[in-house]
């Protein structure tokens, strides 16, 4: 498909900085590491498949977010359990509250809930468009987290039990 060329960026910056904070905290080896940054490559790619706009970049962005909140992210935990990591074992290695916004252009993050988004790959926008001041941005993320403050109920179906 051709939007996976597009997305590939800005997954593999996500997955790689998953993989980083992993590694950061120790104890699984580069082989393991290796094998989860592809899996969880992988399972953003199929998850993002019909969700990604590049023309309304925003577009989808609550459903492209990856979210620790005393609650695993499905994709990261399902990454993990591939490599015979547990969920229990993921709290303990990452963050507990860890908000990754995979968007067209942009890559950003959050550890904790009032820390400040920090910006891990930035891309101008293809036809000349400027993005938006940082400002409306972190507001229009603030809106998103206060309205999707409890994890929709879907969400938590989709949790693999490993």
């Amino acid at each position: 498909a051709p939007s996976g060329a597009a997305m590939r960026t800005e997954i593999s910056t996500a997955a790689a900085f998953v993989t980083r904070l992993l590694r950061a905290a120790g104890g699984i080896g580069e082989e393991q590491l290796r094998c989860f940054r592809e899996c969880l490559q992988e399972a953003l790619r199929e998850h993002y498949k019909h969700h990604w706009f590049p023309l309304l970049p925003s577009k989808g962005s609550g459903y492209r977010c990856i979210r620790i909140n005393h609650q695993m992210d499905p994709l990261i935990g399902k990454a993990a359990g591939m490599i015979g990591v547990s969920h229990e074992r993921l709290f303990q290695l990452l963050p507990s509250e860890l908000t990754l916004w995979v968007d067209p252009f942009e890559v950003s993050y959050r550890i904790g809930e009032d820390g400040s988004i920090c910006v891990l790959y930035e891309s101008p926008q293809p036809g000349g468009k400027t993005t938006k001041p940082l400002e409306s941005r972190t507001s229009c993320k603030e809106e998103w987290r206060i309205g999707r403050a409890s994890p929709s109920k879907n969400y938590s179906m989709m949790t693999v039990s490993s």
